[in-house]
């Protein structure tokens, strides 16, 4: 055999033999390809949708905050102050918790049927002159006083019901006065019965009692006072306190003498308290000039 077909048959057979190794090639890359294809042309299954998250979020409560106003821990009658050389005791600065006064009515009785007002007017008890001040060198005769129990609005906005022994000739006057108050929701913060043990106590200075019979003599006098007739009454006394020079009373009164501080439970000229007693014709000490006696109210002018 020549070298040319030699050489030409080793070219066939290389070509043949590339010819296969391509034909492989294309065989592998078909079968490769089939299961891409049946891949991409299967139809993807819809999604289970996500499972929701719950995001639990903490709330941090902020502390309460304190009002400004002071909490009411004061307990009425508990420190004597030292006294003064009158008898009277020690003025002293007005305790924060009594600047703006609004303690709280204990009641003593039975609070009024639905919140409206009712009065009655009775022969005074005989337990209840027994703890009053009344006693036979009084100038007034037990059965020239009457007992008198009367609604009222308390500073902590409900109805209570007071007890006030008054003269008699003054007692239906009185019933009034009080129904007039009521009516306006003017606060007092108690309203009862004097006791004898009362007029020899050492002071505290912090006593705001509504009364009116108080057997005693007028302030720094030996004569009698209006009260030991039953012919005066003092309303809400710490919230109108009597002055006179350097005197203050009650002794703790003193945030109470500017007048220009109007808060709940002052008398202040030509309101309604002024109003109710003028129409049975009784004057207010809050128009005294020496001393000024914002408290009281008087049928006698004294």
């Amino acid at each position: 055999m020549s070298l040319k077909r030699v050489d030409s048959a080793l070219t066939h057979r290389f070509c043949e033999a590339g010819r296969m190794r391509r034909r492989a090639r294309t065989a592998a890359w078909a079968l490769l390809a089939l299961p891409l294809a049946a891949c991409s042309s299967e139809v993807p299954s819809t999604p289970h949708p996500a499972p929701a998250v719950t995001t639990t979020t903490r709330v941090t409560t902020p502390p309460a905050t304190t009002s400004s106003a002071p909490a009411v821990t004061w307990q009425v009658g508990a420190r004597p102050l030292p006294r003064r050389p009158d008898g009277f005791g020690e003025v002293e600065p007005t305790p924060p918790e009594l600047v703006n006064r609004a303690l709280p009515t204990k009641d003593l009785l039975p609070p009024p049927a639905g919140d409206r007002y009712a009065a009655t007017i009775g022969a005074v008890p005989a337990d209840v002159l027994a703890r009053s001040t009344w006693q036979p060198a009084c100038p007034v005769k037990a059965t020239d006083l009457r007992y008198l129990r009367l609604a009222f609005w308390g500073f902590d906005g409900h109805a209570h019901t007071g007890e006030m022994l008054v003269n008699a000739s003054g007692a239906a006057g009185i019933a009034k006065v009080f129904g007039m108050l009521f009516a306006a929701r003017f606060p007092l913060e108690e309203m009862r019965v004097t006791s004898a043990s009362e007029l020899t106590a050492p002071p505290t200075g912090d006593g705001n009692t509504t009364s009116a019979f108080v057997c005693r003599p007028a302030r720094g006098l030996t004569t009698w006072s209006a009260h030991a007739y039953g012919l005066a009454v003092d309303v809400n006394p710490f919230c109108n306190p009597y002055t006179q020079g350097d005197l203050v009373l009650p002794e703790l009164a003193s945030a109470y003498v500017d007048r220009s501080r109007v808060r709940p439970g002052m008398v202040l000229a030509g309101d309604a308290t002024v109003r109710a007693f003028a129409a049975i014709g009784w004057s207010w000490g809050g128009n005294w000039r020496s001393p000024t006696d914002r408290m009281h109210f008087t049928a006698t002018g004294h």
